[in-house]
């Protein structure tokens, strides 16, 4: 009651001074009055001060682009997060999350190997019943991490009924904030307690308001989303019993296999396992006539991997490669640098017309690296 009677107050004090009346070369006031107005509808208190005003600087400078182009994902995710979230009676600004953790992109994966939208760790997705095979990550499949996330949100906040609290445990861990409120004998200010978390924990919460404000007034900073190729209304879904690798489902629907990639992240090697009771497989709705039309042709195609003596065949080919320039340093052998490079012996003798596998110090080497 205190906290929105505050809020009117200030509000009303703001439109003495419209925001077209505010001065141009020192934004706070502007800031401010625009926080807080969407805090006013939003269950997780939004406040304004030099952190958050760092992020926004962050995000509206050097990160300009990146943020253009996750303003333009989140048509993509950001409608089947809104179902998920208010399902689970969440705020649906907790959609925002995604931006902080992984910028919007399923196949991000962390330092500490968090994985996906919502960057769970293995042993974490495993409370969930998150699958993690060799074909398979459930932690990068947008709607089950959706599914995931809320529930642990949902936990972090019968913890600590406060969705600063469980901003920050998400983040850092839930231990990390109990120790936190220890050390600060039992207070639970996220502001007061910041000096007691870890770095990374320290920002969360000011990175996550400007977040917050900037998918709300991202064009009075003249960001220009960048759409991608699909959203969320263009897609449709397919049950599939049987296994069936990327390249095959291209080569029919003339789909190229980033595409495919991009839209089905929770398959790790371009190739969907046979599954009981079914795999799903996303695809543009107008494609899917065209898939259910040559599914046959599909089914009748091979599975079997390149055998080795194929893959010597195809040692030339450079097709969605950048070429650079290797020099050999002391020490360094021709497997060593197959594998720096993630490609093979085979490869490195063909681009560089070499009879044999042997290199000297200093020689250098044309190799074609994998722009994936």
């Amino acid at each position: 009651m205190v906290r929105n009677l505050l809020i009117i107050l200030f509000l009303l004090l703001a439109a003495i001074a419209r925001p077209s009346d505010m001065e141009p070369g020192d934004p706070d006031m502007l800031y401010e009055y625009r926080i807080a107005r969407l805090n006013m509808a939003s269950p997780i208190e939004l406040v304004y001060n030099a952190d958050v005003r760092r992020y926004i600087d962050l995000y509206t400078g050097p990160r300009k682009a990146e943020m253009a182009k996750i303003i333009g994902l989140s048509g993509l995710y950001f409608p089947m997060f809104d179902e998920v979230l208010d399902r689970q009676r969440l705020p649906l600004e907790l959609k925002y999350l995604t931006i902080v953790e992984s910028g919007l992109n399923p196949l991000a994966t962390s330092k500490s190997g968090a994985v996906g939208l919502w960057q769970f760790l293995l042993n974490t997705s495993r409370l969930f019943d998150l699958e993690i095979t060799s074909y398979v990550d459930e932690r990068r499949d947008p709607f089950k991490s959706t599914e995931a996330a809320s529930k642990y949100l949902n936990y972090l906040y019968g913890t600590f009924h406060d969705w600063h609290l469980v901003l920050s445990s998400y983040n850092g861990g839930p231990g990390e904030v109990r120790k936190a409120i220890e050390r600060c004998k039992g207070e639970t200010d996220y502001w007061k307690l910041r000096p007691y978390l870890s770095e990374q924990a320290k920002n969360y919460v000011p990175a996550f308001i400007a977040v917050v404000y900037l998918m709300n007034f991202y064009n009075e900073h003249g960001i220009v989303p960048v759409e991608p190729e699909y959203n969320y209304q263009r897609l449709d879904t397919l049950h599939i019993r049987y296994a069936v690798s990327f390249s095959q489902i291209s080569a029919v629907i003339g789909l190229p296999v980033e595409h495919i990639r991009q839209l089905n992240p929770v398959y790790k090697r371009d190739y969907i396992p046979e599954k009981q009771p079914y795999a799903i497989l996303v695809l543009p709705a107008d494609k899917i006539p065209a898939y259910l039309q040559h599914e046959t042709t599909i089914l009748g195609y091979s599975t079997r991997p390149d055998d080795y003596n194929l893959m010597v065949q195809q040692s030339a080919n450079t097709e969605g490669k950048t070429k650079l320039i290797h020099v050999v340093k002391p020490g360094e052998v021709t497997h060593k640098i197959a594998m720096q490079y993630n490609c093979t012996l085979e490869n490195i003798r063909v681009w560089n017309g070499m009879e044999g596998f042997e290199v000297v110090v200093g020689q250098k080497l044309v190799i074609w690296k994998s722009e994936e």
